[in-house]
């Protein structure tokens, strides 16, 4: 895979903030992603969040699996700590190292099927934990990088680009995160920067575990057998010496709509997706009122967006286990190891 970086130059006159650093600073690498994919859309806002939230880069580190989403941390905050971990383990390298340094700004980027799927139990025991860290879904549904199958977000009554049927229910991840007892929780469309942002930046300043569900259209598997502008159509009408994928540029998928409003929002493929902003006096401290609504509105086929349920005495995994005010990776040796006579006494207490 070919990275490529971004120009150097710049303009002198680019707004900086309290720290001195433009939006420019909190970039990365050019993406590789399709064009108009929402992922990048997320990363620009995640770059606007710090920006705006004047955060040191170096004290933050972002974390990810494995998908099209979890190659997002390459494309912001290129400054930053990074960790691009296994397939679905996201979750047990955020607790690892938040348990060795409290002080840096946790960021955890999956998709779906990182989340979902094979890493749904690392996800559920790290809402359990606590951990106090900003954990984004950047949510399509779809398999992207093995060509377009079900995930398991994937709505019931949606069919594939061939037209094939999903025979199983979805999960919604919000409604699983607050039962799992997530103390920020929210969901946004990648389309929609001015409610993303500051989700985001609210998720970053949470002490606990902060999950946000973004909804974030995936762009190239819009095609279908019957047409004849298909990939399958015109491999089986052309003599090629070999097979391509050619991914046509396609616009990015956009949404501005007021608090209380529902929207639908027309997908590449010609299907609508139907969206709801919860009102500004919608209470997001009562939990059993955020299920409802999530299952009311799911079952009128509309995706509810905002800051959905939020813990304000939350405490996270330090709190919990009552660890040292200091970073483990700050501790000295002497007392990391007191001695023999200190570890007979701790384990005089275990007998």
């Amino acid at each position: 895979m070919t990275y490529m970086k971004k120009p150097s130059v710049r303009h002198p006159d680019l707004p900086k903030n309290e720290l001195g650093l433009t939006r420019r600073d909190y970039e990365g690498l050019v993406s590789t992603l399709c064009a108009g994919c929402g992922h990048d859309s997320i990363s620009a806002a995640i770059i606007e969040a710090c920006f705006e939230l004047d955060l040191p880069a170096h004290r933050l580190a972002k974390l990810s699996g494995i998908g099209c989403s979890s190659k997002t941390p390459t494309y912001f905050l290129n400054r930053s700590h990074g960790f691009n971990s296994v397939h679905g383990r996201m979750p047990s390298i955020a607790t690892g190292a938040n348990l060795a340094n409290r002080d840096l700004i946790y960021l955890g980027v999956s998709g779906d099927g990182d989340t979902a799927s094979i890493g749904l139990g690392q996800f559920c025991h790290a809402v359990r934990r606590r951990i106090n860290m900003v954990y984004i879904v950047e949510n399509n549904g779809t398999y992207g990088l093995t060509k377009g199958q079900f995930s398991a977000t994937n709505d019931k009554v949606s069919q594939s680009k061939k037209g094939e049927a999903n025979l199983f229910e979805a999960f919604d991840l919000c409604t699983l995160a607050i039962q799992l007892g997530a103390g920020f929780v929210g969901r946004g469309f990648s389309g929609d920067k001015g409610q993303l942002v500051p989700l985001i930046k609210a998720a970053l300043r949470y002490n606990g575990f902060a999950f946000l569900d973004i909804i974030s259209p995936c762009v190239t598997f819009n095609d279908h057998e019957a047409s004849t502008k298909s990939y399958g159509y015109v491999r089986a009408h052309n003599e090629a010496m070999d097979r391509l994928d050619f991914v046509p540029k396609l616009q990015e998928i956009t949404a501005q709509y007021e608090e209380g409003e529902t929207t639908s929002v027309p997908m590449h493929d010609g299907s609508m997706m139907r969206l709801h902003k919860l009102d500004k006096d919608y209470d997001p401290r009562d939990a059993d009122n955020a299920l409802a609504i999530l299952r009311k509105r799911y079952e009128r086929g509309q995706v509810v967006t905002g800051l959905l349920y939020v813990d304000d005495d939350e405490a996270d995994l330090h709190e919990l286990l009552n660890t040292t005010k200091e970073p483990m990776n700050a501790v000295p040796m002497s007392e990391l190891c007191p001695g023999s006579g200190e570890l007979e006494k701790i384990n005089k207490d275990f007998r």
